[in-house]
């Protein structure tokens, strides 16, 4: 609760929320480029390390919609405090592993950080004059999508001055200052919706992503066509059926499915889950491909910190395209920004499988990228708060946020199956591998641009009467250009 009776300036709300979203995203990438050191340090498999960067996104997956929706019963700016104060202890216990598994552990526990991001964009909801509401959604998205590329970036000069144990120290200061803040400055939701947590669904949701994860990231190990694989994945369909017709049948369902049958709602999400898989893939695999020998016939044999170089010009432009998709949007419209956002991505994807011997053709396919998920993430962050009454934006954000998480999970455990399907003599995956990765991840986005050409233009409208009374009666701004946009 704020110390203060009277509500903060939101611009003091904003600056906290950009806090708290730089320390989470930071987190989401920091150790991928160190994965190679943390294996040999703690002596562990290719598959193990890998569940670094998976438990998190798997603890984020879970932890997401669930806080989401206590945020919308009990105040977000409480959850909001409790999400930081996990990240920051998640953080204390990683900095001081020692071990494969407290390592795991402690990055499950900076997962519960994932509700952030839906708690901010509720936060922005209630608390923002109308006209300012797309623009900081925006910003708060892009900020979490570039908090990812520089933390890849940030990850070489902080191990080679200190060691990588410093990646979870310094995020721990930042989610300590932006917990205290959100305390001290963040106002109490004014907009609550009572009911109860559906416990079961919770459940069924974690069951469904640990089955299917596991099964994914063990296959190179196990076999695809082993019972254990299978018999994991056919267990993960049974429970996703079951946590469907709960979530249908509950009262109080953790995911409204009747929402989420919207179009405007489903089609972001199925483009959120793509964008994750190839995301989360790109941050997880791109800087050991690079950091790979020479001698191998493919790679740089780039350091730490070369390999964060590599990713640079994704960060830049990430940064620049999530601040432009405002006026972008503004143009041309939401829909058609998320769908430049995927054709970008996905020629992206297509350079990285087919040109990535010289350094340029990296950097070419790094800056693609990074327009194509500026544009995107900012877009559909957007499209999706526009969606939906204002009661229900914690939910429809969260789960958004939590889809391209899930996603991010998905693309990195089978990214590591492909990639480790072949192993050279030396120890390091086979060129082809990674060609067939990357164009898996294209394909996927190929996916995202058809779901793209659905997403309807004026998503809120016709769903929410409170929405479309806004935008009959909204504040005409003038952008750049001399064009006129609502918003």
């Amino acid at each position: 609760m704020a110390l203060s009776t009277t509500r903060s300036s939101y611009k003091v709300t904003f600056a906290v929320l950009l806090l708290g979203t730089i320390a989470y995203s930071l987190l989401q990438s920091l150790v991928s480029p160190v994965l190679p050191t943390i294996q040999h340090d703690l002596h562990t498999s290719q598959n193990t390390v890998t569940w670094v960067l998976t438990a998190f996104l798997l603890s984020a997956s879970i932890f997401t919609p669930i806080l989401g929706r206590v945020g919308d019963m009990v105040g977000k700016e409480h959850m909001l405090v409790v999400t930081l104060a996990a990240l920051a202890a998640g953080s204390v216990v990683a900095g001081l592993a020692h071990s494969i598994t407290v390592l795991i552990i402690a990055r499950a526990i900076q997962g519960i950080g994932g509700a952030v991001l839906p708690l901010s964009f509720g936060i922005v909801r209630d608390e923002f004059p109308g006209v300012k509401v797309a623009g900081a959604v925006g910003i708060i998205a892009a900020m979490a999508a570039v908090g990812g590329g520089a933390g890849i970036v940030l990850a070489g000069p902080i191990v080679e001055r200190l060691n990588y144990h410093w990646l979870f120290w310094i995020p721990m200061g930042i989610a300590v200052i932006a917990a205290v803040c959100a305390w001290a400055f963040v106002p109490e939701s004014p907009v609550r919706t009572p009911g109860r947590i559906s416990w079961l669904a919770a459940v069924l949701l974690s069951g469904w992503l640990v089955a299917l994860l596991l099964g994914v990231s063990e296959a190179p190990s196990w076999g695809w066509g082993s019972a254990r694989v299978l018999g994991l994945i056919g267990l993960a369909l049974l429970l996703i059926i079951a946590w469907v017709l709960v979530e249908v049948r509950a009262k109080e369902p953790l995911v409204d499915m009747h929402m989420m049958q919207r179009r405007a709602v489903w089609t972001n999400n199925l483009v959120a889950f793509m964008f994750g898989m190839g995301m989360y893939a790109v941050i997880g695999f791109l800087p050991e491909f690079v950091q790979t020998p020479t001698s191998t016939g493919y790679g740089f044999g780039a350091s730490i910190v070369q390999s964060g170089l590599f990713l640079l010009p994704l960060t830049v432009t990430m940064f620049i395209g999530g601040l432009l998709s405002g006026r972008i949007a503004a143009t041309i419209g939401s829909k058609s920004a998320v769908i430049m956002g995927s054709i970008a991505s996905t020629g992206a994807y297509l350079l990285l499988a087919f040109a990535h011997h010289q350094a340029w053709q990296i950097y070419l396919a790094s800056t693609l990228l990074g327009i194509g998920l500026g544009l995107a993430f900012s877009a559909m962050s957007n499209l999706i708060v526009q969606a939906v009454p204002m009661a229900q934006t914690g939910v429809a954000s969260g789960m958004n946020a939590n889809i391209r998480t899930i996603g991010g999970a998905i693309g990195a455990a089978v990214m590591s199956s492909i990639v480790a399907s072949q192993v050279l003599t030396d120890g390091y995956p086979a060129e082809s591998d990674y060609t067939k990765g990357f164009c898996f991840l294209a394909g996927m986005t190929v996916i995202a641009v058809v779901a793209a050409l659905f997403i309807p233009k004026t998503p809120g409208v016709d769903a929410d009467p409170d929405l479309r009374h806004h935008l009959e009666h909204a504040e005409l701004a003038v952008v750049p250009g001399g064009s006129v946009a609502e918003y």
